[in-house]
């Protein structure tokens, strides 16, 4: 097949935030399956497309919030309220509809144009509903920008969030209903769409990186325990305010505790042992040079790529059970608690068992290659549904320019934070 591959960043090279990754696994697994991929979308500042693609590039765009100033996302606000669209859609409206409509012609035939997330696809959906698409879910966008909405600080950024999920549960409504098949990375989201849309999603299993590299011998931890993460996703930051707020005083003041990532507006911390990196050089490396990862997702939707990553380096970890989404059998040094009482306690015996010898490493390959045989299997029987008929319902929603002037665009679960890069593992 010839597939058309609509995101608004392109995979690229090096992945390091989890938007990336997810983009990388898929767009891996079409092209392992052996079909022709040619990808549209932009390309963040210092980012270079995956080796092998057929990348027609929308132009160079930072979409980082907090990467930019002031004036950009004024401007993106402005823009988004002039084009009744979301923030997220708003930056992708660099180029024109007419720009998309004539580079889609440029590259048929094609078999499908597949929808990844809703940035893009959103800001240019009536370009896209002509052909037959599968949609790929990273989250359930608007349940993510209601839960933002209701833990937000203040007024105006509780009207923002709203704002936003309003846009996108008619916005997905209409994506995933015009879609020949739903792809979601759990379980929870692949029902989050309703039963209309849950007989044609199934779930994409996720890996961190298509071949798994040997493991390295293992140097001595630098930490006892080590957090990687794009705190400026609202979702993020709940999870450490938690980790941070519940959990830490709780552990021993000579307990080592290393937080990389940017961390914007970082509260304060009384315990003795946290040391905030900032951004690493080597976000794979930093991740190994904890005794035990802390898993602490308190929200959202979609998988956790940092659990992934984290299964898939055989690290012992103590999770929620919101870091788990996605995940089928748990290995056996991967311990579970909601309570932040037990959590520290699971935290503080892992690491003692570390500091007396046991580093309860265990090897990844099974669950890499379980992953990546299931993800090949799910995009294959995805990609079965293009060329059969759409049934009355799929087409059973407005699909005039009308409709495309007043709700072309959308967000991510990511909310206002969208494509937080980074690292977000």
């Amino acid at each position: 097949m010839h597939l058309v591959f609509v995101s608004s960043l392109v995979p690229v090279e090096n992945p390091s935030s989890g938007f990336d990754i997810a983009n990388r696994a898929v767009f891996d697994g079409l092209r392992a399956l052996g079909h022709t991929v040619s990808v549209i979308g932009y390309l963040q500042p210092g980012q270079t497309p995956a080796c092998g693609s057929d990348v027609h590039l929308l132009g160079e765009l930072e979409v980082t919030n907090a990467k930019v100033g002031t004036a950009a996302k004024l401007r993106w606000l402005a823009k988004a309220c002039l084009h009744r669209t979301t923030l997220s859609s708003a930056k992708m409206l660099e180029v024109s509809r007419r720009h998309v409509e004539a580079l889609l012609q440029r590259l048929q035939p094609f078999d499908g144009i597949i929808l990844n997330s809703v940035q893009l696809p959103g800001a240019f959906a009536a370009a896209f509903q002509k052909y037959e698409t599968i949609y790929i879910a990273h989250n359930v966008e608007a349940g993510s920008a209601r839960e933002n909405a209701a833990t937000a600080s203040g007024l105006l950024e509780r009207w923002l969030f709203t704002r936003e999920a309003d846009h996108l549960a008619r916005l997905e409504r209409t994506l995933t209903r015009g879609a020949s098949a739903v792809w979601t990375f759990s379980e929870a989201d692949r029902l989050g769409f309703g039963h209309a849309v849950s007989s044609r999603a199934t779930v994409l299993p996720l890996i961190t990186r298509w071949d798994l590299e040997e493991r390295s011998p293992e140097n001595p931890p630098q930490h006892d325990l080590s957090l990687i993460g794009t705190w400026s996703w609202k979702s993020n930051r709940t999870g450490l305010d938690w980790f941070l707020s519940k959990v830490v005083p709780l552990l021993p003041s000579d307990m080592s505790i290393a937080i990389a990532g940017q961390l914007p507006d970082a509260p304060e911390i009384t315990h003795p042992g946290v040391r905030l990196l900032g951004r690493v050089a080597d976000a794979r490396a930093f991740v190994q040079s904890g005794a035990v990862l802390p898993l602490i997702s308190r929200g959202g939707t979609g998988v956790q790529l940092k659990t992934i990553e984290t299964f898939e380096l055989g690290m012992p970890c103590v999770a929620t059970r919101a870091s788990l989404r996605g995940i089928g059998a748990l290995p056996g040094n991967c311990a579970v608690s909601d309570d932040p009482a037990e959590f520290a306690k699971l935290l503080i015996e892992k690491v003692a068992q570390v500091r007396a010898g046991d580093r309860q490493r265990l090897s990844g390959s099974v669950f890499h290659q379980g992953q990546k045989t299931k993800l090949l299997e799910t995009l294959q029987e995805g990609l079965s549904r293009f060329g059969n008929p759409m049934t009355a319902f799929d087409f059973a929603f407005p699909r005039d320019d009308a409709w495309a002037r007043t709700s072309n665009g959308l967000s991510t679960s990511y909310g206002l934070a969208a494509h937080e890069g980074g690292q977000s593992r």
